[in-house]
């Protein structure tokens, strides 16, 4: 996979196993818009297709921002209709993000506010800088977060926690996200990136199909009654069964050996 040309609104490259997917508008503070949500997709979709990605990390460019919100001089004098256009394109790419085969970290420093903020929420983990500021300023704006964020935060740290931080729009700092839960861990910011990159590396170390779906039980399973989310976990494990490196697996470890898997 080679890099995608210094001019794109999002970059791709592949370290080993590990896809590094950049937002790259630095000059902008990596701030979200139609044209930067398509093209962080389709890095994305370029990851996918490369069977040796087991593993992506999203960060963004420049040492300002993951990504300091949706473009506002780009939405201000949207309509209703425009409006919506523009947070198709940002559901898009969520829901690639979740429905991927890849698990996603996305790697936070600086500001993840509103859309920024909503991006990270799609992904699998959020590791953050210490020092990064995150939050939803939307009701300061006249707005509500309109990406997802509503959703993905509740579903994280709860109802009551969501409506606090969306309703005083303030901004918390890379501590307390984790405190609240919707943050997995707090770095240094020179640390940030390794820590990121031995996670994925070690993920990618594991069964791909395994990894594939245990991320789409949890992701279908959260919203489904205990029973229903039981029966899925039940079939996808059943149908591991049916795969190569189930088998390889399970030998490798009665071998004593490490497995060698195919992704079939």
């Amino acid at each position: 996979m080679s890099p995608a040309p210094s001019a794109a609104r999002a970059l791709v490259s592949r370290e080993g196993a590990i896809a590094l997917v950049t937002i790259n508008r630095p000059e902008a503070r990596n701030a979200l818009d139609g044209e930067t949500f398509d093209a962080i997709g389709e890095a994305f979709v370029q990851a996918e297709r490369d069977p040796q990605v087991r593993c992506a990390i999203l960060m963004g460019a420049g040492d300002k921002a993951f990504a300091a919100g949706a473009d506002i001089k780009a939405m201000a004098d949207a309509d209703p209709s425009g409006a919506d256009v523009l947070v198709g394109h940002a559901h898009r790419l969520a829901d690639r993000l979740e429905a991927s085969r890849l698990p996603v970290i996305a790697a936070v420093h600086g500001f993840a506010l509103g859309g920024g903020l909503e991006l990270a929420l799609a992904c699998d983990f959020i590791f953050a800088a210490r020092g990064a500021k995150l939050g939803f300023p939307e009701v300061g704006l006249g707005v509500i977060p309109g990406m997802g964020g509503t959703q993905r935060l509740a579903r994280r740290i709860g109802v009551p926690r969501t409506r606090e931080l969306i309703y005083r729009g303030a901004l918390i700092d890379a501590d307390e996200a984790m405190r609240l839960g919707f943050v997995n861990a707090v770095l240094e910011p020179d640390a940030l990136l390794p820590h990121a990159r031995a996670v994925a590396a070690e993920i990618a170390t594991r069964a791909p199909l395994a990894i594939a779906a245990a991320k789409q039980v949890l992701r279908r399973g959260a919203d489904a009654a205990l029973d229903a989310g039981v029966a899925m976990e039940r079939h996808l494990f059943a149908s591991l069964f049916a795969t190569q490196d189930q088998k390889e697996g399970m030998r490798a470890f009665v071998e004593k050996r490490a497995p060698a898997w195919t992704g079939k």
